[in-house]
């Protein structure tokens, strides 16, 4: 009856203590900035031998009642941060943390401590392990932030006397604190690209993508790019932020010739801002491609040629140009035309695929007693516009004071020998009867264009 009333006393009075700490404070799980960092805490339920020693003398509980009383009894198991830098380079093992009751810490050898978890019994395994009895958490090898940047590992408190949880499993995370380890790098070591001569000055378009595997939003993975170095030095080429975005991209100042540098090879850096930084290179093949730089020009200063009289539909003349830039490209392809001497449109010229000529052909014939030489000029262009680089810029076609090139053809009208043509087809002659003979009745008229005399 005695041992049943002491243990009333004990329960009670332990109830009371519970409310009372339940009112004064209620924690979960929290953060700060301090060295300790974030304390994991959760209530498990534990014996506390002081607090009954005090209140019930020499008493001593049977198992059953020791077990019934951890039901009753809360108590918070308090887990400092786990923060480890990776690659740390040993010696091991080394000491992690320590798991421990805030309240009773003396009462720990009563339990026996289990991991489980990434690290433990997943792979990465035979990273962690815990002392059994003192629940020292310990590291056994260097770890690698960019493979694995933390750790869940659960633990659990197991009644050394019954071999059964005290409570369900608990669980903390294991930070990977990341240093710079590695460099930034370019997705293309080498990368190839063709631009034409003609491109205004700016940006380049050329892709350059860098990453780097150290952790996002920090020193250790933010980038600079640089130009290191280029060959030839003309014109300059530099690395400028794209507005509004965190990326950089090549641009130029000035022109670029074809006939002069045909590639260009760009050296470029990308540095991260660890410490201490780490930096890589890659290079950039620049080819440049031919643009219409050069006009046409006529082989011949003039031209002459000759076309029958009335004659049409047939070739009369070719007339050829040379060109400096790249043969078949718009570039080198000539586009002729006929500014004066057409009016009347007798004429038309066209360009020979082939040989890059320009055919001039009569299709309507001139008759030679109205004209008996014309003058014909005929101007050629490219395909292409005309691109001039002028005060170490791009000047825009429409200034340019070049004008097409022109040449002059005197085509000489052939004359052919017209039949003479009467004035009239059909003429009526009324004669009287009986008329004296030898009287003339009828005298046509007719005429010669090539003489000019009638008859």
């Amino acid at each position: 009856m005695s041992i049943q009333m002491s243990m009333n006393s004990v329960r009670e009075r332990e109830r009371e203590r519970e409310r009372e700490r339940d009112h004064v404070s209620q924690r979960s799980v929290t953060c700060n900035d301090s060295p300790a960092g974030y304390w994991i805490e959760h209530r498990v339920s534990i014996m506390v031998a002081l607090a009954l020693a005090h209140d019930t003398g020499n008493y001593t509980m049977n198992k059953r009642e020791k077990r019934e009383l951890l039901v009753r009894s809360k108590r918070r198991w308090v887990l400092s941060t786990i923060e480890l830098v990776e690659e740390d380079p040993g010696p091991f093992p080394k000491i992690a943390t320590q798991i421990f009751n805030d309240r009773t810490p003396m009462l720990i050898n009563n339990y026996q401590f289990r991991i489980s978890g990434t690290g433990v019994t997943e792979e990465p395994m035979g990273v962690f392990s815990i002392g059994e009895t003192d629940g020292v958490v310990s590291v056994h090898k260097s770890i690698d932030r960019e493979t694995y940047p933390f750790f869940h590992i659960n633990f659990d408190i197991m009644d050394k006397e019954t071999g059964n949880p005290v409570d369900r499993t608990l669980g903390f995370d294991v930070a990977i604190k990341d240093i710079n380890d590695n460099e930034p790098y370019f997705e293309n070591l080498v990368t190839k690209a063709s631009v034409k001569e003609s491109l205004p000055e700016g940006y380049l378009p050329v892709p350059l993508i860098v990453k780097d595997r150290d952790e996002a939003n920090t020193e250790n993975s933010a980038i600079s790019l640089r130009v290191l170095s280029q060959e030839p030095a003309e014109p300059q080429i530099n690395l400028k932020q794209v507005e509004g975005t965190k990326m950089s991209q090549l641009t130029f100042t000035g022109c670029f010739d074809y006939d002069k540098v045909k590639m260009y090879k760009v050296t470029v850096e990308a540095k991260d801002h660890g410490k201490p930084a780490l930096s890589s290179t890659a290079v950039v093949n620049l080819h440049i491609m031919d643009s219409n730089t050069h006009q046409p020009v006529f082989k011949n200063k003039t031209y002459n040629t000759q076309v029958m009289e009335m004659e049409s539909n047939r070739e009369i003349l070719r007339v050829a140009v040379t060109d400096a830039d790249t043969p078949n490209t718009p570039a080198w392809r000539a586009v002729y035309s006929i500014v004066k001497g057409n009016e009347e449109g007798n004429y038309k010229i066209e360009t020979d695929p082939k040989t890059n000529e320009g055919i001039l052909t009569v299709i309507k014939g001139k008759d030679f007693e109205k004209t008996t030489v014309t003058n014909v000029e005929i101007a050629v262009e490219n395909e292409e516009p005309l691109f001039v680089c002028g005060s170490g810029g791009p000047n825009s076609p429409k200034t340019l004071t070049a004008l097409p090139q022109t040449v002059n053809v005197a085509v000489k009208v052939i004359d052919v020998n017209d039949p003479p043509e009467f004035d009239k087809n059909v003429v009526d002659v009324y004669v009287k009867e009986e008329e004296v003979t030898g009287k003339v009745l009828y005298t046509p008229k007719v005429t010669d264009v090539d003489s000019d005399v009638g008859k």
